[in-house]
């Protein structure tokens, strides 16, 4: 499908249309890597390895898929410092840090009710 390109104002942007651009931002930002890593540069400036080390579970595939789609949605910057070896360094944009507002919510929201979808689990399992 091919994604419709989005010319207007926000607020005729529609979100219920198959071939929305909204849709392809919400399937890109939407998934827990991309989520956890809004979490994890909150306002520092990590390099992909300190990103790695404090992501448990996030092989160096996804990591780097996923920062790639976020600096392509303008939500991290992607630093290069000219030296020998190249320091890359990743960083929220502005709508990255209100994107990270968020994120913050949903974490805590998770925090808050992880023990009531735990219960819930186990009664829908038996």
């Amino acid at each position: 499908m091919v994604t419709k390109q989005f010319t207007g104002s926000p607020e005729d942007a529609d979100l219920a249309r198959a071939d929305s651009l909204a849709r392809e931002i919400f399937s890109d930002i939407a998934n827990k890597w991309a989520f956890l890593i809004v979490e994890t540069l909150g306002d520092r400036r990590l390099r992909f390895s300190e990103l790695r080390d404090q992501i448990q579970g996030i092989s160096h595939k996804m990591l780097t898929q996923n920062l790639r789609m976020l600096e392509r949605n303008g939500l991290v910057e992607r630093t290069v410092h000219p030296i020998v070896p190249p320091r890359v360094e990743y960083t929220l944009t502005e709508p990255g840090q209100a994107l990270r507002a968020t994120v913050d919510g949903m974490c805590g929201w998770t925090r808050r009710y992880i023990g009531h979808i735990e219960a819930s689990r186990r009664r829908f399992e038996a």
